[in-house]
C-alpha cells in the first residue's frame, strides 16, 4: 500500500479531477487515520459531499504506479462509532 502522503494526494487528485478545485474545496476532506499494516484509511468529509467523495474514490486505479482499488468499508457520523464498527 502506498505511503500516507501518496494516498491522500491520490484522493485529492481524484476529487479535483472529477469536480474541480471548487468542488474539492467543498468536501472538507481530511485524512484522520492511516494504517499501512491493515491497509485502512479514515477520511473525514462533509456529509453534503459524501457521494462526491465516494464517486472519486472509485476512480482511483493506481497510486504512484502501483495498481490500487479503494473501497468504502463503513460510513459513520462519529469517529467513536466508526472505530466500534470496524473492529
Amino acid at each position: 500500500m502506498p505511503a500516507e502522503r501518496e494516498f491522500i494526494d491520490a484522493v485529492w487528485a481524484a476529487v479535483t479531477k472529477l469536480y474541480g478545485e471548487v468542488g474539492a474545496s467543498l468536501t472538507g476532506l481530511a485524512l484522520i487515520d492511516f494504517n499501512e499494516e491493515r491497509k485502512v484509511a479514515v477520511l473525514k468529509v462533509s456529509l453534503a459531499t459524501l457521494s462526491l467523495v465516494r464517486a472519486s474514490l472509485a476512480t482511483i486505479t493506481s497510486i504512484v504506479g502501483k495498481e490500487t482499488a479503494v473501497h468504502v468499508l463503513c460510513v459513520s457520523g462519529t469517529l467513536k462509532a466508526l472505530y466500534a464498527r470496524t473492529k
